[in-house]
C-alpha cells in the first residue's frame, strides 16, 4: 500500500465521519426544536438551528447552543421555572445524543461499534483530556475503515492460498 493509498483510505473514513457529524448535528437540531416547541420558548427554530450548527463544536458547542433559549426564555417569564425547563431539555439532549444517537450513527455511517463510540471518548477523555474527547470520533472511524480492509485483504490472501 503506498502513500496514495493511505490517503484515500484515511480520506474516506474521514469522510464517513464528517456525514455521521451532519446527520448527528441534523438529529439534535431536531430534538432542540421538538423539546423548545414544546416549551414555548421564543424564536425556537433559530435556537434549534444554532445548536445544530455549534453540534459540530466539541464540547463547547452544546453548552454554546442552550445560551440563546435558557436567556430566551429568562427574558420572557422572569421566572425560574421556564429557563430549569431548557437546561432539562438540555440534559435530556445531551444523554440521548451520547448514548444512542452519536453511536448508531457512527455504527451505520463509518462501521464503527455502539461500545467503541461510547468507550472511545471515555478513554481518551481520560488519557487526553479535552483533545481526546474531540479526536476520538474521527480516529475511531479511519481505525475502523482500515480494519476493514485489512479483514478483507486477509480473507482474499486465504481465497488465493486455497485455490
Amino acid at each position: 500500500m503506498d502513500f496514495g493509498d493511505h490517503l484515500r483510505t484515511t480520506g474516506r473514513a474521514l469522510k464517513n465521519w464528517a456525514v455521521a457529524q451532519a446527520q448527528d448535528s441534523l438529529a439534535v437540531g431536531v430534538l432542540w426544536l421538538v423539546g423548545l416547541y414544546v416549551l414555548h420558548v421564543p424564536f425556537a427554530p433559530l435556537w434549534a438551528a444554532i445548536a445544530a450548527v455549534l453540534q459540530i463544536v466539541p464540547h463547547l458547542g452544546p453548552i454554546l447552543g442552550l445560551l440563546g433559549p435558557v436567556l430566551a426564555a429568562t427574558i420572557m417569564w422572569r421566572d425560574w421555572e421556564h429557563p430549569l425547563g431548557v437546561l432539562i431539555l438540555y440534559a435530556i439532549v445531551v444523554v440521548i445524543d451520547g448514548l444512542l444517537l452519536q453511536p448508531y450513527i457512527m455504527r451505520r455511517t463509518a462501521k464503527v461499534p455502539i461500545w467503541a463510540s461510547i468507550l472511545a471518548p471515555i478513554v481518551l477523555g481520560m488519557l487526553w483530556p479535552f483533545w481526546g474527547v474531540s479526536v476520538a470520533a474521527p480516529l475511531l472511524a479511519v481505525l475502523y475503515v482500515y480494519k476493514a480492509q485489512y479483514q478483507k485483504k486477509r480473507l482474499r490472501d486465504s481465497d488465493q492460498t486455497t485455490s
